[in-house]
């Protein structure tokens, strides 16, 4: 049954204008207009759905919407509004309550997720405002991503070149985007002038760096291989070409830096430390995940910002679903087909994937457990995380930190 006294909004969201379609508690049209993107024109949106529903409170409004967050969302939900998210593909289902034949507009879009939060607001998920900490750490975390990924791509540029003429540098370091490296090419940028260097020159870099897996005079023999017989310029324009990605490396390594630091500063803050009982420190969530085998500062950060609504309230089906844990069974007759799971969030199954495998690298009981799994494993992709869920969950609901649990254990913890 739907309460009468409250009135169901949906907004069709876009980049330049917003459809709104309101009804009442019947189901019955009261009112629907389009609005233009703007801080006036959303403000003059909740002011419209207050005035024509005759609502005295925001709250008696309910509003459905296809994004979870945003100006419209941040708007609505400033002013008091009621605000469900429902994804795009169930909002496609509902459509076709009214039309078989597929056809779509911005106000048919907008009634039907007014109607269908009227009838189905279990299909929804009420939004909530998060934490200011939370978003600045969702931001930070995407930022780092970002990062590390253009980090990735002007390192391969780097090593394209450099295997074009100088080949015998890349056998020194697999990272080309380390520092020392990048002073090392500035010092020895041809095989010729690697040629001519003389070995104190060498030591006395590698001892700035501290860099002890090798010493001067390996690094020259290394150096000092054969060149390649390369075409004339062609050494010329390809030190030209890393000399403007080696600028862009050290921006980028400076960033993420930044980047790195200001997560592990986020993260602390989000620590709150409670007395449960007087002399006894309560855990918080963030020290608990962040004890866990595997789970280091990308993987601790990803989770809190993309994950924290569901971490708050131990919801481990969410939590499977959420990070692409959770396979999708298609049964019919005799016939069962389990798949993984593709609607999932790309950042927590990313995240979650490197959780698994670095505890099952470095902690013995993540080895065993995926090694004898307690129930047969109906896929071949089964992650370590599915074995690594359930007892994170017990943990963050008892508030109890693994090394507490773990003391033999707890020297072989790693993460990433």
């Amino acid at each position: 049954m739907t309460d009468q006294r409250h009135c169901y909004a949906g907004v069709d969201w876009a980049s330049e204008s917003h459809h709104v379609f309101l009804t009442d508690g019947d189901g019955r049209k009261i009112g629907e207009r389009v609005f233009r993107h703007g801080g006036e024109r959303l403000a003059e949106m909740a002011a419209w759905l207050m005035a024509t529903s005759g609502a005295v409170e925001g709250d008696d409004i309910q509003v459905a919407i296809e994004v979870p967050h945003g100006p419209v969302v941040e708007t609505l939900m400033e002013r008091g509004f009621k605000v469900h998210a429902i994804n795009p593909k169930q909002m496609d289902r509902f459509r076709d309550r009214f039309t078989l034949a597929g056809a779509k507009d911005d106000s048919r879009d907008a009634e039907v997720m007014a109607s269908a939060l009227r009838t189905d607001p279990r299909c929804f998920r009420l939004l909530a405002v998060s934490d200011p900490v939370v978003i600045e750490l969702r931001e930070w975390s995407r930022i780092a991503e970002d990062l590390s990924a253009e980090r990735n791509r002007l390192t391969n540029r780097m090593r394209e070149q450099l295997w074009r003429y100088f080949p015998a540098l890349l056998e020194l370091e697999n990272d080309l985007g380390a520092e020392w490296l990048l002073d090392f090419w500035e010092t020895v940028p041809t095989p010729d002038k690697a040629a001519r260097i003389r070995e104190a020159t060498i030591a006395k870099l590698l001892k700035r760096h501290r860099i002890r897996r090798f010493d001067a005079a390996r690094v020259l023999d290394i150096l000092r291989q054969p060149p390649l017989k390369v075409a004339a310029g062609r050494t010329e324009s390809a030190s030209a070409h890393v000399t403007t990605l080696i600028a862009r490396i050290r921006l980028v390594n400076r960033q993420l830096k930044q980047a790195h630091h200001r997560l592990d500063g986020l993260t602390v803050s989000l620590i709150a430390t409670a007395e449960a009982e007087p002399g006894q420190k309560k855990q918080h969530d963030v020290e608990i995940l962040a004890s866990l085998p595997g789970v280091g500062r990308i993987v601790l950060a990803t989770l809190l910002a993309e994950a924290f609504d569901a971490l708050q309230r131990r919801d481990y089906a969410a939590l499977r679903s959420l990070t692409g844990v959770a396979p999708v069974t298609k049964r019919s007759g005799k016939s069962c087909i389990v798949v993984r799971r593709q609607a999932c969030h790309d950042r927590l199954a990313n995240a979650m994937y490197h959780w698994a495998r670095v505890a099952v690298q470095h902690d013995l009981r993540s080895r065993l457990k995926i090694r004898r799994p307690s129930k047969p494993r109906s896929q071949p992709w089964s992650s370590p995380a599915i074995c690594r869920r359930p007892p994170s969950c017990l943990r963050l609901r008892y508030a109890q930190n693994w090394h507490d649990l773990q003391p033999a254990l707890a020297p072989q913890k790693s993460a990433c």
